[in-house]
């Protein structure tokens, strides 16, 4: 959502944290460029002329011109003015659904996602905080809504409230407050209708609702590929309703993303949740300073570490630990670890998350680098019988011809493989002499420096360098990207081939 803004942020921060001196016009040109960047991504006029005013005051100073690392310091205050505009001055806290039964009411324009949402945030609320949800659809005028509703409850096991057909919208409220004081739900969810545009009729039902339910938090469903239209919507709502949170959805597409930044500073009201994908368990919670640190291309090393406890199963770390230790790596372990990656967002995700490699992406799209290549390799295992598998040294030409036709791919493909093996195998070896401590000294270092991120979540451009010259001493380098930029060790039988 955010990467042409953050690319081009990182060229202007780029060109000030080369230089040695600044002097104030060096940080009011910086500043300009920074004002276009963030009119161009959709951001409104009132919060980029704000917002560039605010860092030219903090940024101006003796303090910043006259430091050791004066880009360096300019680039934390545009990180903390960011995180100000996504956060505004109270921290909103958690969703207000402590006194059973909760009443959530979720409204919003037709087509903006609010049933998806009702869902994804039941799903949510049932798995992380461990509620008994029951979802209620008062929708009667979309064909269908409210059958995709009690489709999508059993998909993600959540109750929803029987149709009764021919009922209003403020029945089907009330009979959802009884059914959730008497069934001992935790939270009942309100699915509101939606229009195409905010009219009369739409705003006197959700009233309407609202008046019976007296929701705990109201929630407004806005489509994050509306643009400035959808701060539009939440002030409008907000007025007619009162909103005391907001959901993006569509957040990971290819809008310009501007709709976020402006959403809190002229609505006032907190971005809550942000959906990322059309499958359930596609919904984050909306962290102003990780955003921030996406945008500026810092990374998001708490969010790699939290999709990586989703995805990794503790018993299997743990089995995978003892045999690294012992200095065992076959291709099945091999598989795991590329099967792992696509789970986490493959290539692009995990780079994206990581501070400094941002830029690395795109010339890593250049070598013909992607998820593809992880998949070919996974083809290539697959091909494998069970005993080549757990003994990559029976491989010989015969056996390699049949593996590379099985997977429809070349001999080369299938010798790269066995390459970055034989390189990870060697490396799992070094690591499993140190120990566990050990291990986790070489991945500390890795991430940059000995504590993995400094305070603040910011790495300084002389850490990102030391990570990747620490990355560049241990593995291959690649194709296109310089001796500094290197990929982590063993991956270099990755690349188009020649």
């Amino acid at each position: 959502m955010f990467e042409n803004l953050s690319d081009r942020l990182s060229g202007v921060f780029d060109r000030l944290t080369k230089q040695g001196a600044l002097s104030e016009d060096d940080v009011k040109t910086a500043l300009r460029e920074v004002r276009v960047a963030l009119l161009e991504a959709d951001v409104s006029l009132p919060v980029a002329r704000d917002f560039v005013k605010a860092v030219q005051e903090k940024a101006t100073g003796q303090s910043v011109t006259k430091s050791v690392t004066p880009g360096q310091q300019v680039v934390k205050i545009v990180h903390d003015e960011l995180v100000h505009v996504l956060k505004g001055d109270a921290d909103p806290g958690a969703l207000k659904i402590d006194n059973p039964p909760a009443p959530i009411l979720m409204v919003g324009l037709q087509g903006s996602g609010k049933t998806t949402t009702t869902a994804k945030l039941a799903k949510r609320l049932k798995d992380r905080e461990g509620k008994r949800v029951l979802m209620a659809s008062l929708d009667t005028n979309r064909p269908a809504a409210m059958e995709q509703l009690a489709i999508l409850g059993k998909q993600i096991g959540v109750d929803t409230l029987p149709i009764v057909k021919g009922e209003d919208p403020v029945a089907i409220a009330r009979r959802a407050k009884t059914q959730a004081s008497l069934g001992g739900y935790d939270v009942y969810m309100l699915d509101t209708a939606g229009r195409l545009h905010i009219d009369e009729e739409l705003i006197a039902q959700a009233a309407a609702v609202r008046d019976v339910a007296q929701p705990r938090e109201t929630l407004l469903v806005v489509d994050g590929l509306t643009g400035q239209d959808a701060v539009n919507v939440a002030t409008e709502f907000d007025d007619k309703i009162g909103v005391t949170g907001v959901v993006l959805t569509r957040m990971d597409g290819d809008g310009r993303g501007g709709a976020a930044l402006s959403m809190r500073a002229i609505t006032g009201k907190p971005i809550r949740f942000v959906g990322l994908g059309e499958k359930m368990d596609a919904i984050e919670t909306f962290e102003p300073d990780r955003i921030a640190g996406r945008i500026l291309g810092m990374g998001d090393i708490v969010a790699l570490v939290e999709k990586a406890q989703e995805t990794i199963e503790a018993e299997q770390a743990e089995r995978m630990m003892k045999r690294f230790q012992k200095g065992q790596f076959n291709m099945n372990d091999l598989r795991g670890q590329l099967e792992q990656m696509l789970k986490m967002g493959g290539m692009e995700g995990i780079m994206g998350m990581m501070p400094g490699m941002g830029k690395m992406k795109n010339q890593m799209a250049e070598a013909g680098m992607d998820d593809k290549v992880l998949r070919h390799q996974i083809a290539l295992i697959q091909s494998m019988t069970k005993k080549e598998r757990a003994n990559p040294a029976l491989l010989q030409a015969s056996r390699k011809k049949r593996i590379a036709a099985g997977a429809g791919m070349q001999v080369s493909d299938l010798n790269k493989l066995l390459k970055m093996h034989r390189q990870m195998a060697d490396m799992m070896k070094k690591m499993g002499k140190m120990g566990k401590k050990g291990m986790m000294r070489q991945m500390g270092s890795l991430l940059g420096g000995k504590g993995g991120m400094p305070p603040g979540g910011m790495p300084s451009q002389a850490e990102i360098d030391a990570a990747q010259a620490q990355m560049s001493k241990m593995g291959g380098g690649f194709p296109g990207m310089g001796g500094g930029a290197a990929l982590p060790p063993g991956l270099s039988g990755f690349g188009k081939k020649k």
